[in-house]
């Protein structure tokens, strides 16, 4: 591990354009493509469009043959950014890592599609997946920051509705707390360099379109009952606003008689794993992740 990295990287962060007031949902969507498009998408793998669920998405394949499986990804941003493409480095390294195939879902987003639009689509793409003859045990569901926090409440949805679950869930720094109850909220205000309360209420308030976030697909760290869900990976950094809603879904997985691993790594930001090469807790994290999604894979086929 490096104090230096991580100190370069938060002085980086901090150093960044900052807007001079609320954005539109529109510049904010430009603004988050330019930022992730920064992150360079490993060569070794490929990506064709598909379409699940109803939805576009990206088929994305190691370039030597595929171990079987499926990662079914769900993109970060707020619930209202990014697409498969903002999420292409990471989803990429996890393909490469593990040399199981993924498919990023563009699933629809706030303000003009919120809650519950984005958990019925990553559902239906599950579902479909399921109709196509896969095993739920061939199947991970990953994402980040929302996406992480879809990975959550897909499976609660998957649960509530009869379907077999997913072998696993893997979840980078994931969103899973709209009630913004964390203690992490306030106590980690000045560490985080990329998010304030101020900002996440803006954009929380543009998926709930004012509907009540207290219910368990909105807020699964503090509401949902994980009974019979299967391992969870959560992977979080103690400079995030977001630290105590990957420690609180740990809780209650635990109560519940659920297998969690839940990685805390000091002061990394927001979905640090993103910033493999830059970060030697970003590599590692990558990789104790993809050694999560092949055993749980290689369990569930046996």
């Amino acid at each position: 591990m490096s104090r230096e990295q991580r100190q370069a990287l938060d002085r980086q962060l901090r150093a960044a354009p900052q807007a001079a007031g609320p954005a539109s949902v529109e510049d904010q969507r430009a603004g988050f493509a330019r930022f992730m498009g920064q992150f360079p998408v490993p060569s070794e793998i490929t990506r064709s469009p598909i379409e699940l669920g109803g939805r576009p998405a990206v088929l994305v394949r190691p370039a030597t043959d595929p171990h079987p499986g499926t990662i079914l990804y769900f993109h970060g941003g707020s619930f209202s950014l990014g697409s498969p493409e903002t999420a292409m480095a990471l989803t990429a390294r996890l393909v490469r890592q593990t040399s199981v195939p993924a498919i990023s879902l563009d699933y629809r987003l706030a303000p003009e599609h919120p809650f519950p639009a984005g958990i019925d689509d990553c559902l239906a793409a599950y579902r479909e997946l399921l109709d196509q003859g896969a095993h739920p045990s061939s199947i991970v569901l990953a994402g980040d920051s929302a996406g992480g926090g879809l990975a959550v409440t897909t499976t609660l949805a998957a649960r509530d509705q009869g379907l077999p679950l997913p072998a696993g869930i893997v979840a980078f720094s994931a969103g899973l707390d709209h009630t913004r109850s964390g203690a992490s909220m306030s106590s980690r205000r000045d560490a985080d360099p990329l998010f304030t309360i101020e900002g996440m209420r803006r954009t929380g308030d543009l998926y709930l379109a004012g509907q009540d976030p207290h219910q368990p697909l909105l807020a699964p760290a503090v509401l949902a009952d994980l009974t019979g869900f299967p391992p969870i990976l959560l992977q979080v950094g103690t400079n995030e606003l977001l630290l105590d809603d990957s420690v609180r879904l740990a809780d209650r997985a635990r109560d519940a008689g659920v297998d969690v691993i839940l990685d805390v790594v000091a002061d990394v930001p927001h979905v640090f794993p993103a910033f493999t090469g830059v970060l030697d807790e970003a590599d590692e994290a990558v990789e104790r992740a993809a050694l999560f999604i092949t055993q749980r894979l290689r369990h569930r086929s046996t």
